[in-house]
């Protein structure tokens, strides 16, 4: 790791002596594609017995979506935790108490939401500092990040945190690039643009391509405004994970009313006062809202819908989904399902295998 922490440190040097114009921009390229690559060795596991990620941090994915708490020690992670689930994360006033993943289960709508708190992350953990790598990993496995952050410190706290987890391949509130790529055996590389890219050229393309020793491919780059970033975002998908991502200001009892106001406005926001238990359950609707869950309840003929029992799915499912989730035999007797509810042009309306659902919709399942 030494050696590999070695080599990021010397390319990040040369990256920041290299100046930015249209000569270097090649060089600048071939070096923003080793440094991806260092970055993904540095985070693969470690061989051998007893070299796991430590006590704790293997937690068993459970319920019907996983939520990372993610954020520097003492922000108020483990507190908010406890507030909203029954587990009891020790909290204090004082820098990494949380040790170990504490998992939580949050009741909400009818679901079942895993809460991970996370030994609080610091600067460097992409370069396997601290428990960086561990967390960073952990964070990987999750629906949705929690990135609690201290109101008072949320510039520096913020701008350190995005870029620890853009080093290791997470991708926040961000889509994969529209760009195709397809390796081959054989016939060597076909390049093309959908339209006349405005940060990317053929030549740029080609030596990122040829450094990856990828030297039999087909690309077509269909976002005129994609990087070379982006690019070898696409070449090295497998270490790529884009999450949704909920900025949460915690300690807002300590700042201005205006600042606050202007803080609650931002994108992917929510602000909150674990302390004075204020804004808390806003956060907990925030949670569902960016989870994109669904209640569905089921309804057996000449029987009432079990409003009591919610079937919990992701949004866009469909009835082949909703069957999947029941039990996967369904699908092979299913004739039709009845709907009620806001994806029903009628109610009941009989539909297919690929009727679109929408939350708290009423399903029967009519068998052959």
């Amino acid at each position: 790791m030494v050696n590999i922490t070695e080599k990021i440190k010397e390319i990040e040097d040369e990256m920041r002596r290299t100046q930015k114009n249209k000569a270097t921009e090649y060089h600048l390229g071939l070096l923003k594609g080793k440094l991806a690559r260092l970055r993904a060795q540095l985070l693969e596991p470690v061989g051998g017995a007893g070299s796991g990620g430590g006590s704790g941090f293997d937690v068993s994915k459970s319920g019907d979506a996983r939520v990372a708490l993610v954020g520097f020690p003492s922000v108020g992670k483990s507190t908010f935790l406890s507030k909203i689930t029954k587990t009891k994360s020790e909290a204090a006033a004082y820098s990494f108490t949380t040790l170990t993943a504490i998992p939580g289960v949050l009741e909400y709508g009818g679901a079942e939401i895993q809460i991970l708190d996370l030994p609080g992350i610091i600067e460097g953990a992409s370069e396997g500092k601290g428990r960086g790598r561990q967390v960073i990993s952990a964070a990987k496995t999750s629906d949705l990040i929690l990135m609690i952050l201290d109101a008072t410190k949320r510039a520096e706290q913020r701008a350190l945190l995005e870029a620890e987890l853009d080093a290791v391949g997470i991708r926040l509130n961000k889509e994969p690039p529209n760009i195709y790529l397809k390796i081959k055996k054989a016939g060597g590389m076909k390049i093309s643009f959908a339209t006349p890219p405005k940060n990317l050229d053929e030549k740029m393309v080609y030596n990122v391509l040829r450094d990856y020793k990828i030297l039999n491919c087909e690309v077509l780059v269909r976002d005129e405004n994609a990087t070379i970033d982006d690019f070898i975002d696409v070449i090295m998908k497998d270490h790529r994970k884009y999450i949704r991502c909920l900025y949460v200001y915690n300690k807002v009892d300590s700042i201005g009313l205006e600042f606050l106001d202007a803080l609650a406005r931002e994108p992917y926001t929510a602000v909150m006062s674990c302390e004075l238990d204020l804004g808390v359950q806003d956060v907990i609707e925030r949670i569902w809202k960016e989870l994109r869950l669904m209640r569905l309840y089921t309804k057996r003929k000449g029987e009432d819908p079990k409003f009591d029992e919610a079937l919990i799915v992701r949004k866009d499912s469909t009835i082949e989904d909703v069957c999947d989730q029941i039990h996967r035999t369904i699908k092979d007797t299913f004739k039709y399902a009845l709907v009620w509810g806001a994806s029903a042009r009628h109610v009941p309306q009989r539909v297919g295998l690929a009727h679109l659902v929408a939350d708290e919709d009423v399903v029967s399942i009519v068998a052959k």
